[in-house]
């Protein structure tokens, strides 16, 4: 997304908690993406077009873009509490 990026290898690794990423390993979350996707959906009912664990703004969240007619609306859930970080807009066909 905006900050660091998993590979998509290495993505469906730091799922596990086994990526090695920058400095160090992904840590495992405490949440699981399943978990997440509900909070985001919640907050934001729609089509998931995309979703990632990932590094940004100094903590390890999950990331899910969410297409909401002609918008993507995205929303970051922290992977270790379940609290909602992000909830933020992005133009269709944008890059982040």
């Amino acid at each position: 997304m905006k900050a660091l990026l998993l590979a998509t290898a290495g993505a469906a690794l730091a799922l596990s908690g086994g990526a090695a990423v920058a400095a160090g390993k992904a840590p495992k979350p405490k949440l699981s993406m399943a978990s997440a996707r509900a909070i985001a959906l919640k907050r934001a009912p729609g089509r998931i077009k995309d979703a990632e664990y990932e590094f940004e703004k100094g903590g390890w969240r999950y990331s899910f873009d969410i297409a909401q007619g002609k918008r993507i609306h995205e929303i970051g859930v922290n992977a270790m509490n379940g609290k909602i970080v992000e909830d933020s807009f992005e133009a269709p066909g944008g890059k982040d």
